[in-house]
C-alpha cells in the first residue's frame, strides 16, 4: 500500500468514525429529550431544539420556531403528561448523517394508564426527525410524532 493510499484510507476511516459518533450523539439527544419529558423537566427537554424548530406532535398541527414551540409544550404537552401519568420509550432508530444535518425515524411505545379496571394500554407510534449540528451540538430542527402508527392501528 502506498503512502497516498494509506492517507486516503485514514481520511475515509476518520470520516466514518465521525459519522458513527454523530449517530450516537443524536441518539443521546433523543433519549435525553424523552427522559426530560417523562421527568417533567420541560426546560431541559426544550434545550434539545434548534431556534428554527418545527414540530408536528400527534394531531396538534405544525408549530414553528422555538418560542412558539416552547409555549405549546408548556401549555399543552406538559399538562397532558402531568394528567395522564403515561410513559413512553423509543427504539429501532434509523439515522442518516449528511455533514451537519441528519434525519431519522424511531418507533415509540407509549403506556397509557387508563384506570384501575385493567384498561391500561400500549400505543405504538413513530418519530420522524431532522437534526442540525450547531456549534458542535446536535439539536432537533424538525420533529413529527404520530400515533398510532401505522395509522390502521387506530381503527
Amino acid at each position: 500500500m502506498s503512502q497516498e493510499d494509506l492517507v486516503k484510507e485514514v481520511k475515509a476511516l476518520k470520516k466514518k468514525v465521525q459519522e458513527l459518533e454523530d449517530i450516537e450523539e443524536i441518539k443521546k439527544v433523543h433519549r435525553e429529550y424523552l427522559f426530560n419529558i417523562s421527568n417533567l423537566e420541560f426546560e431541559k427537554a426544550l434545550d434539545a431544539f434548534a431556534d428554527s424548530i418545527v414540530t408536528e406532535i400527534a394531531n396538534y398541527g405544525a408549530v414553528k420556531g422555538k418560542e412558539a414551540v416552547t409555549k405549546f409544550f408548556m401549555e399543552r404537552i406538559y399538562q397532558n403528561v402531568l394528567q395522564s401519568k403515561d410513559a413512553h420509550f423509543t427504539g429501532q432508530a434509523v439515522i442518516t448523517v449528511k455533514g451537519k444535518k441528519a434525519e431519522g425515524h424511531w418507533m415509540f411505545y407509549r403506556f397509557i394508564p387508563v384506570n384501575s379496571q385493567n384498561k391500561d394500554r400500549w400505543v405504538q407510534g413513530r418519530y420522524d426527525c431532522e437534526y442540525i449540528k450547531q456549534k458542535g451540538v446536535w439539536k432537533f430542527s424538525y420533529m413529527r410524532m404520530q400515533r398510532p402508527w401505522p395509522e390502521f392501528f387506530g381503527k
